[in-house]
C-alpha cells in the first residue's frame, strides 16, 4: 500500500469518529444521519488539521448539516450534465472539449459538491466503461481537449492514470489533457516524486486545483504544487464563492495572491450551482461582482480570475463582470477605473466618418461566428425540475 493511500484510511468517514473528534455534544449522530445518507462523508487527515472550530470555512466545507435536508429550489443534475452525455463517463458540451469522468471517489467530500448525485458511488461513474468513452473521442475529431474529473482522477493508481494518459495520446486529434483534482489541498501526499516522472511522457498535461480558502495553502500543499510545476505541468485554480467560507473580498485577495505566490494561476471564481443539498451555500450575484471589482485593479491582472456562473440547465459557463463602461456612441466611450475615475476614450474617426456613408460599416463588422464541428444541440431551453423533499421537523 502506498503511503498515500495509509494517510487516506485514516480520515474520518462517519458520524461516530467525527462525534469521538468534537464531541457529542457538537456532532448529533441522530440528527445528522439522513444528510450523511444522502451524500457521504470523507475529511482527510489534512483536510481536519485545516478545521480550527467549529464553523469555520473549513468546517463548513466537510461536515454535513441539516441544511442539506432543506430543498427549496435545488436540483439534483443543476446543469444537466447528464442530458449532455452521449455515452458513460462523458459529458459533451462544447464544441473541441469534453469531460471525461475516470473516477467516482475524492480524497475528501466537498458539501457543496455539483456532482454529488454521483461521487461516491462507483455504480455511477464506472470504472468498466472507459472503452466507450475512449471510442467516442476517437470518433469526434472536433475533440481536441479532454478534461478528466470525477470524483478526483488523482485517486488512482499511477499504472491507470497511465494507462489513460497511453489511450488518449493514441488518439491524433486530442491536444490537450487536463486534470480537474482538489488533491493539493485534500492530500497533497499523493503528488508523489513518481507520479511527477510519469506524467512528463504525456504533456502538455494541465492541472486545475481547486482552492476556497488561503488557510488551504499548507506548507504541505504548496510543496505539492511546486512538485506538480517543476515536473512541467501547468496549474489553474477554480474556487467556488461560498456563503461562509470565502464571501468576503478580503479572504479572496489574500487566497489569490498565495496562488500565484504557489505557481498557481487563478482561472474562474464560480458562482455555487443551484444544486439540492447545497443551496446554503449560495450567496449573491452582486457579493461576486463586488469580489471581483475589489480584485481589479488592487492587484495583479494574474490574480484576476473570470467570474462566473454555470448556467444552470446546460448553457456553459458565463462570464460577469462589474459594470465599468457608462456609455457607447459613434464618438466616444466614457467608463470608469477601479479607483472609480471617469475617463473618455475617442473612438476612430475613420467609423464616425463610415456613420456618413463614406465606408460600408455593415460590411466591416459583419463578423460570424466560426462554427467548429459543433454537435447538434437542442434549441428548445433547458429546464430542471426542481427536487421535492420533506423538510424535517421537529
Amino acid at each position: 500500500m502506498s503511503d498515500w493511500q495509509s494517510i487516506l484510511h485514516q480520515s474520518v468517514d462517519t458520524l461516530d469518529k467525527l462525534a469521538e473528534r468534537f464531541g457529542t455534544d457538537v456532532i448529533d449522530t441522530r440528527g445528522l444521519a439522513p444528510a450523511f445518507d444522502n451524500f457521504q462523508m470523507r475529511i482527510t487527515p489534512a483536510s481536519l488539521a485545516q478545521i480550527k472550530s467549529v464553523g469555520d470555512p473549513m468546517w463548513n466545507q466537510y461536515v454535513p448539516t441539516v441544511d442539506e435536508l432543506d430543498i427549496v429550489d435545488g436540483v439534483i443534475d443543476s446543469l444537466d450534465e447528464d442530458g449532455d452525455s452521449p455515452v458513460p463517463n462523458i459529458t459533451h458540451r462544447y464544441p473541441d472539449r469534453v469531460l471525461f469522468l475516470v473516477s467516482p471517489v475524492c480524497a475528501s467530500y466537498c458539501r457543496f459538491c455539483t456532482r454529488r448525485r454521483k461521487v461516491g458511488d462507483p455504480e455511477k461513474i464506472p470504472l468498466n466503461q472507459y472503452d466507450s468513452a475512449l471510442q467516442y473521442i476517437r470518433e469526434h475529431p472536433q475533440i481536441r481537449d479532454v478534461i478528466m474529473s470525477g470524483g478526483d482522477p488523482m485517486m488512482l493508481s499511477d499504472r491507470r492514470l497511465e494507462y489513460l494518459f497511453q489511450k488518449l495520446r493514441e488518439i491524433p486529434h486530442v491536444e490537450i489533457i487536463r486534470i480537474g483534482s482538489r488533491i493539493t489541498s485534500h492530500l497533497p501526499q499523493r503528488i508523489t516524486p513518481e507520479f511527477c516522472e510519469m506524467v512528463k511522457k504525456y504533456h502538455p498535461v494541465y492541472m486545475n486545483t481547486h482552492f476556497n480558502h488561503p488557510s488551504e495553502l499548507t506548507p504541505e500543499s504548496v510543496a505539492a504544487l511546486g512538485r506538480l510545476a517543476d515536473a512541467g505541468v501547468p496549474l489553474g485554480c477554480q474556487t467556488v464563492l461560498l456563503r461562509g467560507v470565502n464571501d468576503d473580498p478580503s479572504v479572496m485577495m489574500e487566497l489569490m495572491q498565495k496562488l500565484l505566490k504557489a505557481r498557481v494561476r487563478p482561472y474562474y471564481i464560480y458562482m455555487a450551482d443551484q444544486v439540492a443539498g447545497g443551496e446554503h451555500f449560495r450567496t449573491t450575484v452582486e457579493t461576486g461582482l463586488a469580489i471581483i471589482k475589489a480584485l481589479r485593479g488592487w492587484t495583479s491582472g494574474l490574480a484576476v480570475p473570470h467570474f462566473v456562473i454555470d448556467a444552470p440547465g446546460g448553457g456553459g459557463k458565463v462570464p460577469l463582470l462589474p459594470e465599468y463602461v457608462e456609455e457607447i456612441t459613434d464618438d466616444e466611450v466614457i467608463f470608469r477605473n477601479y479607483e472609480g475615475q471617469r475617463f473618455v476614450y475617442k473612438q476612430p474617426r475613420r467609423m464616425a466618418a463610415a456613420a456618413c456613408g463614406s465606408v460600408d460599416v455593415a460590411a466591416e463588422s459583419n463578423v460570424v461566428p466560426i462554427q467548429v464541428g459543433k454537435r447538434p444541440r437542442k434549441t428548445a431551453e433547458k429546464s430542471a425540475k426542481p427536487v421535492t423533499r420533506k423538510r424535517r421537523t421537529g
